[in-house]
């Protein structure tokens, strides 16, 4: 029998890669048209190729190219050929985009003068794009390939390594760009990244209530009764004192998030919950 990973991975596989290029050409044009006209240092190769371009005048799509090239190789050493195979095409067709792409600038004119707005504006265009990239199960490569072998070989965490990796460039930056220009590039990694999880994601439309009571019976006819919702009982064991008790769950709409947590109270002021996000809710009627 096939093995289901390899399935997940040839159902869908054209639209994936639209995904993959379409995030490409965003994060190209991005960075062309906003991210090096103001020269905001935010990690990851491009960042390093708008120092270098700064410094020595070396086409950032060239610099890009090089940084990639040589994390493939390196990951051919660490990782293997069937690990790196499928991060080449990325990491050879970014940077020909960015080169591509950069003609544009002079058609696409935009005032960078407000930074404040500009790094907003580019946090949300590139947390759409990462989104996408990431939706692709596809990766750009570059940078992130060293992340990767540090977890692999030392079982260093991604996040630590990527942290230390960004905040190395985004230092190095503020030496020739300015603190200031440091500070707007924080403000486009804090936007992207909730951007990114709302692409991932989506917009949570809807309260998973997870509710432990005494009053069980009296919560559930509030919710069923009162506030025409479903609600699904089911037990579970204490991990301390081992006792058995029943657990509530019940989706609720976010508009209606207090009618359930006041109610919840008002019905049992000693009632246990723990609410979160429910993004995708179905087959339930």
């Amino acid at each position: 029998m096939e093995d289901l990973k390899e399935k997940i991975e040839k159902n869908h596989r054209l639209y994936r890669a639209l995904l993959l290029t379409v995030a490409m050409i965003i994060s190209a044009l991005l960075y062309n048209i906003i991210l090096l006209p103001m020269n905001l240092v935010a990690g990851g190769t491009s960042s390093i190729a708008t120092i270098t371009k700064y410094l020595y005048n070396i086409d950032p799509a060239l610099m890009v190219l090089l940084i990639n090239i040589a994390c493939i190789i390196i990951s051919f050493m660490y990782l293997g050929e069937e690990r790196t195979t499928g991060t080449i095409l990325a990491c050879l067709a970014y940077p020909l985009l960015i080169k591509l792409t950069s003609p544009l600038v002079q058609y696409i004119n935009f005032d960078i003068s407000d930074a404040l707005l500009m790094a907003l504006l580019s946090g949300i265009i590139g947390g759409f794009s990462s989104g996408l990239m990431y939706r692709s199960g596809y990766s750009m490569g570059g940078l992130p390939i060293i992340n990767q072998i540090l977890y692999e070989k030392f079982r260093i965490p991604i996040v630590k390594t990527s942290m230390v990796m960004n905040g190395t460039i985004i230092l190095i930056g503020s030496l020739f760009f300015g603190t200031t220009n440091a500070l707007y590039a924080l403000i486009y990694l804090y936007i992207n990244n909730l951007v990114v999880d709302k692409v991932l994601l989506g917009i949570s439309n809807n309260k998973a209530f997870y509710i432990i009571t005494e009053k069980d019976e009296e919560v559930k006819k509030y919710i069923i009764k009162d506030l025409n919702h479903t609600i699904t009982t089911f037990e579970v064991k204490g991990g301390f004192l081992e006792n058995k008790k029943r657990v509530m769950l019940a989706v609720i709409p976010s508009r209606e998030y207090y009618k359930v947590t006041e109610g919840i109270k008002a019905i049992d002021d000693e009632a246990f919950f723990v609410v979160t996000d429910a993004y995708q809710v179905e087959g339930a009627k």
